[in-house]
């Protein structure tokens, strides 16, 4: 068992230079080898109850486990020397103090001889604990962290960097007009102004109750609206942030005080009032970001220090290399920003896998873009299409009919608007995403044939990434009316906007990738076979043609082969009903998808998010 989880103490009697008999010798031996295997083991009350003053010895050895983080230490006991008077017993004290080099000291317990028909006994005081503790003084801990490492980009640059912070709070003893107060801050700064009336009412005078945490930069674009409001006070600080408060937020995370959730992830680590990853890769990878702490150890009377017993100094932490291109990154960004909806851009180097862009604007869940799960609506049908080429249902210069509507099992699939195409080719149907089309070819399929096809793209693959992700899934179909609804994404089909990014990169690169993120992590998995280089070819040719000839033709401007598929999913009631948007693409080696929840129409908001995204970044 590893030296610092070890609470038993292992107690070594070395007996030289003694005097007296030896049954003196055994009890005083008894009674100390009795005392420090309770204080190692947390056992207060007992090594209490063998000193003179049990109370107060409980009382210190629960406030310097309290201090040091361990409940006592190991010691090896050396000399026992016993005179009229009494007996001295000299121990070497270890502690093995969490995430941090052990500390040794040398202590000796003096032991008054006992009445006879009594028991020896310790002497209380501070000794007991450390040689130069004094009454009224107990140890403390104090541990300083290094600057904190930073998460870096694909070019090895800073994503986070120190930033100057100002947290807004309330004082209740200088509040005049509390309604008021909360109202205007709450207009203001976005928040929630009944929360700011309970949390101060529910304060003492002169308490500092946080209200919100800005950026420096945001502070002072409405510090002239809060700063003179009675009751207002501030506290300046700097912190480590990524470029803003929304850059890659679902992967990166972010810093902020310590919780005690993560306290206890990171025993030794980390202390109360300190600065800590909370979430993402900041919290995932703590202990290589945080490196390690300084540890001072000191007497201390009411809680300041008096004399120094022990520092180490703090050791910097690692770097951690990550897959984000800040480029890229800002580009989808400011793309999404543009919408009131939640929206979200994956977007992955499709020959790697590399992640390169998880953004979400402010209305959105981050974390939906790696794990929500949604239907995929059309842009399901490059999975559906490379299904119906491997069966040999068509080829992409096929005729095949596209009337307004299908019906299977009684239930009508229409066309968006019932519009006509009347016999065109299978790529003419793909490029303008006809319905009927798809579901009178997917009901041709065998049952299996879509569950397994989209596992080919990765759609259900369970990758190990240092974060969260979900790619979907697609079970095998009840009945044909369940499969005709699964062939446009419908049904039964769910998919995040990570899974389809993933889709869109299977297609630009010819096979799978396995997507990756920090470089220095294990592999994500294994990359599933894909579809047939032929089906892959065919699928190249006809995502192109959304863009030259089908519903995406608003792409066609832009510098590079733009390719991709629409996508348009409904969910809920109402009619019509609810749908959400897609574009799941590639231009060259970026393949990505473009999702908006709620956004109706993919010509109308997917669209043009991915027009605004594609227009900040050069063809690759």
């Amino acid at each position: 068992m590893p030296r610092s989880l070890v609470l038993a103490v292992l107690v070594v009697l070395a007996l030289t230079g003694c005097t007296g008999g030896d049954d003196t010798e055994d009890q005083v031996r008894s009674v100390v080898q009795d005392y420090v295997a309770a204080w190692s083991a947390g056992e207060y009350d007992a090594a209490g109850a063998l000193t003179d003053d049990a109370a107060a010895t409980e009382a210190l050895l629960t406030a310097t486990a309290e201090q040091l983080g361990v409940p006592g230490p190991e010691a090896s006991v050396g000399t026992i020397t016993v005179s009229e008077t009494g007996a001295e017993v000299a121990a070497d004290v270890t502690w093995a103090l969490p995430a941090l080099p052990e500390w040794a000291y040398d202590l000796t317990l003096t032991l008054a001889t006992p009445a006879d028909g009594e028991d020896w006994t310790i002497r209380a005081g501070p000794d007991t604990v450390h040689p130069s503790l004094r009454e009224g003084q107990e140890l403390r801990l104090a541990r300083t962290l290094p600057e904190r490492a930073s998460i870096l980009d694909e070019s090895g640059a800073p994503l986070f960097t120190a930033t100057p912070i100002v947290t807004v709070g309330v004082d209740p003893g200088e509040v005049t007009d509390l309604p008021t107060l909360a109202a205007t801050l709450a207009d203001v700064l976005q928040i929630d102004g009944a929360q700011v009336v309970t949390d101060v009412e529910a304060a003492a005078d002169g308490q500092f109750v946080p209200v919100i945490t800005l950026r420096r930069v945001e502070y002072d674009a409405v510090r002239n609206q809060i700063r003179d409001l009675p009751g207002t006070v501030f506290r300046e600080a700097t912190r480590q942030l990524a470029p803003t408060a929304q850059f890659a937020s679902a992967v990166l995370g972010r810093v902020g005080p310590v919780t005690a959730e993560v306290l206890e992830e990171s025993p030794g680590l980390l202390a109360a009032g300190q600065e800590a990853g909370l979430s993402g890769l900041q919290r995932v990878y703590q202990e290589q970001l945080t490196g390690t702490p300084g540890l001072t150890i000191s007497t201390a009377e009411a809680g300041v220090p008096v004399d120094q017993l022990s520092s180490v100094e703090p050791v910097a932490g690692e770097p951690l290399q990550t897959t984000l291109s800040v480029s890229v990154q800002s580009a989808a960004d400011e793309a999404v920003d543009a919408l009131a909806a939640p929206a979200y851009v994956v977007a992955v180097r499709a020959s790697t896998g590399e992640i390169l862009a998880v953004s979400a604007n402010a209305a959105a869940n981050p974390a939906n873009a790696l794990i929500g799960q949604f239907p995929a609506g059309s842009t399901f049908k490059i999975v559906t299409a490379a299904a119906v080429l491997e069966a040999g249902l068509a080829e992409p210069g096929t005729i095949v009919p596209c009337p307004a509507s299908t019906t299977v099992e009684g239930r009508e699939f229409e066309n968006q608007d019932r519009f006509v195409l009347g016999d065109v080719s299978f790529t003419t149907a793909f490029a303008r995403s006809c319905n009927s089309t798809f579901t009178a070819l997917g009901t041709q399929l065998p049952p299996s044939a879509l569950p397994e096809t989209a596992a080919q793209f990765g759609i259900g693959s369970d990758w190990t990434l240092p974060i969260d992700t979900i790619t979907g899934s697609v079970p095998p179909p009840e009945a044909p009316v369940v499969q005709a609804a699964d062939s446009i994404g419908q049904g039964d089909v769910l998919v995040s906007p990570f899974a389809m990014a993933l889709v869109s990169a299977t297609v630009a690169a010819g096979a799978p990738p396995v997507p990756v993120l920090v470089p220095s992590a294990d592999p994500a998995g294994t990359a599933p076979p894909g579809p047939s280089q032929a089906v892959i070819d065919a699928l190249r040719s006809m995502t192109r043609e959304v863009v030259t000839a089908g519903t995406a033709t608003a792409l066609g401007d832009l510098p590079g082969a733009v390719a991709g598929k629409t996508g348009t999913a409904e969910y809920g009631t109402g009619d019509p009903p609810p749908a959400h948007a897609w574009f799941a693409g590639y231009r060259g080696d970026l393949a990505f998808a473009v999702f908006v929840e709620g956004g109706q129409s993919s010509a109308t908001t997917a669209v043009p998010v991915t027009a605004s995204f594609l227009a900040l970044l050069p063809p690759a």
